[in-house]
């Protein structure tokens, strides 16, 4: 028996043309959102947190003596960046849980209040604030543990930032152009990281390891990385302000009962349940995309960390495959958007998972043939990535009712952060398992193969039987 659903949101914009300009406006929060996923919890600020930097001077000084690169001081440096490299994951895994706590709650919230994109800048504003005070995280042991509050604290915000941000999506495309205007998004934000990583790469990390880029600026203390996150600050708060100007607020829904906090939850319980009823295909679907969408969050996470602790890359070698990664992704983001609009998100999403995790297998096995096979694998990991995100940003779209969508994109944050501890967690216990970095990549993997297999059943419309 197929129930009656309930009226999408995306299927109250039939006929409704959207001026470009806010389309626009609505991708430059994805532009500027570039800053913190590509640099500061990707390719630059966590690469840096897991660095020599933070390892007791004596490891390090240690090593540097030692000519024999299998030799006991070497595994002993080894050993300490696996241990920064685990923490780091917890702390990202502690963060994950706040977020499955909160987003739902205060997506649901902003629904017909007629302040989702007051939300919206009071969430983003914290990250940029976070990303500020990343400059007094010094490159000593002592302030391991502030970087790693900080690049958390930051998710947690950023996170629920996305949520209020993934709700406007509605209102800015239409069924016939949800794809190719979330492409647009994840696709600009893409882009958005190659300026970005270009500048840092040039003007303050430099191309070699005697350079200190254009501007001149000491790798002393990691003097250049603390300042990139300060840039990294200014380029968020320059391209979300697009968004906040140019697309429309909705108005008031007077008719919403208005709840306390913690009543919120009990009222998120009774819509979930209502959800089940009328769209269970809905809810299948927030478990699967939970865990895959874990596990392509992991790839950008942890794939900076694992081009330099496994396969040997400098801090300019990273910066300078981001930048190819981000092109890859950009690409093939744009491209799918087509596709997505064409055929449905859920072909995209298969193709792209089962890339995904070919590619990661190939790494995994291929991690002591150098940094070539990086090179590969990587950008074959990064062909995938943005589609599957991007499809699964709308399919979603597609079936979320009308007025709920901060809610159910909230609901989609919240699946997703609660098992955000997934991807971390699982790269942290097969690194302190195994003593080596590359084995988390084992972890990630796992994380997107269950995703695959649990989304195979999740019907492509939105019926139950």
């Amino acid at each position: 028996m197929t129930e009656i659903l309930p009226v999408a949101g995306l299927d109250l914009q039939h006929g409704k043309t959207i001026p470009k300009r806010q389309v626009v406006a609505w991708a430059f929060w994805d532009w500027g959102g570039a800053s913190f996923n590509a640099v500061i919890t990707t390719f630059v600020f966590t690469v840096y947190l897991t660095s020599s930097y933070f390892v007791s001077p004596a490891i390090v000084a240690a090593a540097d003596r030692e000519s024999d690169p299998a030799g006991s001081a070497h595994r002993a440096l080894d050993a300490a960046i696996a241990v920064l490299s685990s923490g780091l994951g917890y702390g990202l895994g502690v963060a994950g849980i706040l977020v499955a706590i909160l987003a739902p709650v205060l997506g649901q919230r902003t629904d017909g209040t007629g302040r989702r994109k007051l939300w919206l800048a009071v969430n983003t504003g914290v990250v940029v604030l976070t990303m500020a005070l990343m400059f007094f995280v010094e490159g000593q042991p002592r302030f391991f543990l502030l970087g790693v509050a900080l690049v958390s604290i930051g998710t947690v915000f950023f996170e629920i930032a996305t949520v209020n941000y993934n709700a406007l999506l509605i209102q800015v495309s239409t069924p016939k152009t949800v794809g190719k205007v979330s492409g647009l998004g994840w696709g600009a934000g893409y882009l958005g990281g190659i300026f970005l990583l270009l500048f840092v790469l040039l003007g303050l990390v430099g191309l070699t390891a005697d350079n200190d880029g254009f501007l001149g600026v000491t790798h002393g203390d990691g003097l250049n990385i603390r300042i990139i996150a300060l840039v990294c600050a200014a380029w968020m708060l320059l391209f979300s302000l697009p968004v906040l100007f140019a697309v429309p607020e909705l108005p008031e829904d007077t008719q919403r009962k208005r709840v306390g906090f913690f009543q919120s939850y009990l009222v998120l319980g009774r819509d979930v349940g209502a959800l089940w009823k009328t769209s269970r295909n809905t809810v299948l679907f927030l478990i699967s995309s939970a865990i895959f969408r874990d596990g392509l969050v992991g790839v950008f996470t942890f794939g900076g960390i694992l081009a330099k602790g496994t396969f040997g890359f400098t801090t300019s070698q990273v910066i300078i495959f981001a930048i190819a990664a981000n092109v890859v992704a950009g690409v093939s983001t744009f491209i799918s958007g087509a596709f997505d609009d064409k055929f449905g998100a859920k072909p995209v999403i298969i193709f792209s998972l089962t890339g995904l995790v070919i590619a990661g297998t190939g790494i995994f096995f291929a991690h002591d043939l150098g940094q070539g096979a990086f090179w590969i694998g990587g950008l074959i990991l990064s062909l995938f990535v943005g589609p599957a995100q991007s499809a699964s940003r709308t399919f979603l779209a597609r079936i979320t009712p009308a007025g709920h969508e901060g809610e159910v994109f909230g609901l989609y944050a919240t699946t997703g952060r609660a098992v955000s501890f997934l991807a971390p967690m699982l790269f942290a216990i097969f690194v302190s398992i195994a003593g080596a970095q590359y084995w988390g990549i084992i972890g990630i993997v796992l994380v997107l193969l269950i995703g695959l297999v649990l989304l195979i059943p999740v019907k492509a419309r939105n019926t139950v039987s």
